[in-house]
């Protein structure tokens, strides 16, 4: 495991540049984000499809959106086997973060009857946003999929 340490010089911006995030600065994109919202409810994968196309110009459907065994080869062939391992590294240490947080439903009765508790039911699948444009960050799918599958 890499362990990454904080330095004087780094941890003195920390709150200064935490707090220039101010969460009033994405009301302007509010109202595109509901319509998405919206349109991906009513429409599911089509408008998923539709979008993709919109904002990535790429012409995703339900024939091509799984990724197969033999494009995965072709990508492991073609990334340093270096990057590789310290993929996967990362990837063994996000999972083993995220097992830690796992928790079991607990329920108990109260004196007058009522019963208490919390029931944890897994999602059966979810989709995962994989960022891209100028920049390709294999992090922001490993932190996105890893915590998905671990639950």
């Amino acid at each position: 495991m890499r362990i990454v340490k904080l330095t004087e010089e780094t941890k003195s911006n920390i709150l200064k540049d935490l707090l220039k995030r101010s969460p009033s600065q994405y009301t302007q994109y509010e109202e595109t984000v509901n319509q998405i919202l919206s349109d991906v409810k009513e429409k599911g994968d089509s408008a998923v499809f539709e979008l993709t196309n919109k904002f990535d110009k790429w012409d995703v459907n339900s024939t091509n959106v799984k990724v197969s065994k033999e494009e995965i080869e072709a990508a492991y062939n073609e990334v340093d086997d270096t990057l590789i391992d310290v993929l996967k590294e990362a990837a063994e240490n996000i999972r083993v973060f995220h097992r830690k947080q796992l928790r079991d439903s607990w329920f108990f009765n109260m004196k007058d009857g009522s019963i208490l508790g919390q029931k944890i039911t897994p999602i059966e699948s979810v989709g995962c946003y994989a960022p891209g444009g100028k920049a390709y960050y294999p992090s922001s799918v490993l932190m996105n999929i890893i915590p998905a599958k671990v639950a």
